[in-house]
């Protein structure tokens, strides 16, 4: 080490570790069971779980009047039907992909920082599919029906539009949280055998015991739990880049103007992956803080989830660029017209500009290593993102059906309070989920930080 460290230029600083030093097998399993096995439960917990649970119960009402009146309660009118429900599909499941993204593609790119939260971002993953699916079962305003989507004999003979992509929408998401679920679930095998060995209560240990499917960690359990994470690490790779562009097809194989280009499915992706970056570090960070994990979700996780946040928000500026660019240099004046509503002289030109402000400019931010040092930036600056990349889908959404090809049929859009409950109602449940699955479930990996350990230790940086 000292031959390797004479070798450095001057002035260089290397990184942080991903483990801090000073543990061993022990207390690494000791510290990232803890939470989960201590029999009191924190009051900081307690408060966080009622809050996010009565955000929930505000859901459950403006489900149930919706269902009870209709959809007319929400502002969707002629001709923009499709409203916050669809820009919350969109957003909920581009907060989605960063789960899959840190765990399998990191993974086969062995990348050893995603250990930490890879866990963590899985489990998002499955929540904010969840959570995203809600909206197009209440879209349809009858959602006990919403099994007709699927494609299954009946007597009526009746079978979905495969030409809509409202149909590809419900085979990609759906395939995609079934592969999310069981790669999440394979990854916590090893972990439940050890929550097994380690509860004192019998009724957890049968619990354990039944989740963890037998696991003994024998060397033919490990050969093939590791070859299953792998398959499954390599079939979700692509479903990461396909989920979003299936969604994105909802808008590009339309004719409406600001909708009808191919740009749309990577500037989707990019802008996907940019929203689910932004959310694991608005939950990591607090929780990080709160259950003193900060020797294992160090400042080194921070700084590569903040670059990148900045390299991804790069990309969705240059669609941004070349949607503007395409409307002008495809000289169809209905496409210029929107571009020019849309940014300048129409009534979302505000939401524009700041969307603009909060995806582009402030997370340029990030550009600066002491900005990406600091936590607390970190923090405030994944939340403005969060809320912009919701602005570009209110956008997307809203200002193209606002103004189509008929000015005999232009209308404004805005959301009730029904609209604003329904989601603020989700972000409620999606909150609630984590704090329940923080609490009986390790959301770092035991096993792989171990197994990292070894390698720090043999590389002499334990």
């Amino acid at each position: 080490m000292a031959t390797q460290s004479q070798k450095l230029p001057s002035g260089y600083e290397p990184p942080p570790k991903v483990i801090k030093p000073g543990h061993d097998l022990g207390t690494i399993s000791d510290r990232l069971s803890a939470f989960v096995l201590r029999k009191r439960t924190p009051q900081w917990w307690l408060v966080g779980l009622s809050i996010s649970f009565i955000f929930f119960m505000g859901f459950m009402l403006a489900a149930g009047y919706l269902l009870y009146w209709g959809v007319g309660v929400w502002g969707v009118n002629n001709p923009v039907g499709w409203g916050f429900a669809i820009v919350n599909l969109v957003w909920w499941i581009g907060i989605g992909h960063a789960g899959t993204l840190i765990s399998a593609i990191l993974l086969l790119f062995r990348q050893k920082w995603r250990t930490s939260i890879s866990r963590f971002a899985e489990a998002m993953t499955l929540f904010a599919v969840a959570c995203a699916g809600l909206f197009p079962i209440l879209h349809t305003g009858r959602p006990w029906l919403a099994y007709w989507l699927l494609p299954y004999p009946n007597t009526m003979q009746m079978w979905p539009q495969f030409r809509s992509p409202l149909v590809w929408d419900v085979f990609a998401i759906s395939t995609y949280g079934t592969v999310s679920l069981l790669f999440w679930y394979v990854g916590l095998i090893p972990d439940l055998g050890t929550l097994r060995d380690r509860t004192k209560k019998r009724f957890f240990q049968v619990i354990y015991g039944f989740l963890s499917l037998g696991w003994r960690g024998s060397a033919k359990h490990w050969q093939n739990y590791e070859m299953a994470y792998l398959l499954l690490a390599g079939l979700a790779t692509p479903l990461v880049l396909s989920v979003h562009t299936v969604v994105s097809f909802d808008f590009a194989v339309s004719l409406i103007p600001g909708w009808h280009t191919t740009i749309f499915p990577p500037y989707f992706v990019a802008g996907a992956i940019y929203s689910g970056f932004a959310m694991v570090l608005t939950l990591a960070i607090p929780v990080r803080w709160f259950c003193k994990m900060e020797d294992f979700i160090t400042m080194r996780h921070l700084h590569n989830m903040g670059k990148v946040m900045l390299a991804t928000g790069l990309i969705v500026a240059y669609g941004y660029m070349m949607e503007a660019f395409m409307a002008w240099y495809s000289a169809a004046q209905y496409e210029v017209d929107m571009m020019r509503y849309r940014v300048f002289d129409g009534p979302y030109a505000h939401v524009y500009t700041m969307l603009i402000l909060f995806n582009i400019l402030i997370p340029q931010l990030l550009w600066s290593s002491k900005i990406r040092a600091n936590v607390v930036m970190l923090w405030i600056l994944s939340i403005v993102v969060n809320v912009g990349m919701w602005l570009e889908r209110y956008v997307i959404v809203v200002t193209s059906l606002a103004r189509d090809y008929m000015p005999s049929a232009w209308d404004t859009y805005g959301g009730t309070v029904w609209d604003y409950m329904l989601y603020f109602g989700t972000i409620g449940l999606f909150v609630t989920l984590v704090f329940l699955f923080i609490r009986v479930l390790p959301f770092i990996s035991m096993s792989e930080i171990r197994h990292m350990w070894r390698e720090q230790k043999h590389q002499g940086e334990a």
